[in-house]
């Protein structure tokens, strides 16, 4: 599979990606693992369809220390045992705030993010959900393909 465009010859495309990667950078300071964001980065991806999503956050867990395992189980995570109540609450937001037109975050889903994050990591999880969410639109719309993503490949990618 070969991608339809490469948004970095895009001189639009390459300042906005470069301002997404400065936002993921608060996401960094915060006091949520970076197993779980990429967790949740990871099934957004496989929620999306984004091979290079799932690549590049598949990669980047592991680099952060998470199972092979624990990476395999996440696109069935709900029936899986792997996972803590916090992990899971997590995961289930990731879903729901994906597939918003289902049916929304339920009161369910919430009230689970809100027994197991303080208020500082519930804000770092919304954004994490819609940051990620839109970075998986644009690789999936111009077929941006998995396989040959290298852990820390955007450590760079600064104005």
């Amino acid at each position: 599979m070969e991608a339809r465009f490469n948004l970095f010859e895009s001189p639009t495309a390459t300042k906005v990606a470069k301002r997404f990667y400065t936002t993921s950078l608060a996401l960094e300071q915060s006091t949520l693992p970076k197993s779980l964001r990429e967790l949740v980065q990871l099934r957004v991806g496989q929620l999306n369809g984004c091979g290079f999503c799932v690549d590049a956050h598949a990669k980047e867990a592991a680099a952060a220390g998470e199972s092979a395992l624990r990476l395999h189980l996440v696109a069935v995570w709900r029936h899986s045992t792997v996972f803590t109540e916090a992990e899971r609450a997590a995961l289930a937001l990731a879903d729901e705030g994906t597939r918003l037109g289902d049916h929304g975050v339920s009161d369910e889903t919430w009230a689970g993010v809100r027994k197991h994050y303080d208020d500082d990591q519930v804000g770092a999880l919304v954004c994490l959900v819609a940051l990620i969410n839109a970075a998986t639109r644009m690789n999936v719309i111009v077929h941006n393909p998995g396989g040959s993503y290298e852990p820390g490949a955007f450590a760079g990618l600064t104005d």
